[in-house]
């Protein structure tokens, strides 16, 4: 008569075959350190703002949104549209204070600044506009 633990082992080992020893090697190679992903530069700023999207001189693509646990403000996700440039940027506002944005770049640019900063002058002098209505 065969154990409860034996079926179970042979059923393991018949149902995994190769692919049981490899996800064991990854496992191994895990707990050794072997295989770390390169962490990218991450920054992260807070800024008083009643605008979500900051104009900071590159070109963002949204990718997408995201609910956050404990927080009633989505999560927005965006890529730089540079040719090459794999910088992305999280956007999210506060729960606790609702002025604040949270930006936090993963990455560095490879190209220089697309835009001039004149155009955040005039977002500027867009807020104030706003403000005095």
């Amino acid at each position: 008569m065969v154990s409860n633990s034996q079926l179970f082992n042979q059923i393991q080992s018949t149902s995994y075959g190769e692919h049981g020893e490899e996800l064991q090697e990854k496992k191994n190679n895990k707990k050794k350190g072997i295989e770390k992903k390169e962490r990218s530069h991450r920054y992260a700023f807070r800024t008083r703002s009643q605008v979500d999207i900051l104009d900071d001189g590159y070109r963002w693509r949204k990718y997408g949104q995201k609910a956050v646990k404990n927080n009633r403000f989505p999560r927005n996700y965006y890529r730089c549209t540079h040719g090459g440039c794999s910088v992305k940027k999280q956007v999210q506002r506060l729960t606790e204070d609702e002025g604040v944005v949270v930006t936090t770049y993963e990455g560095v640019h490879t190209h220089p600044i697309q835009k001039s900063s004149d155009n955040f002058e005039q977002i500027l002098q867009q807020l104030q506009i706003y403000r005095s209505l």
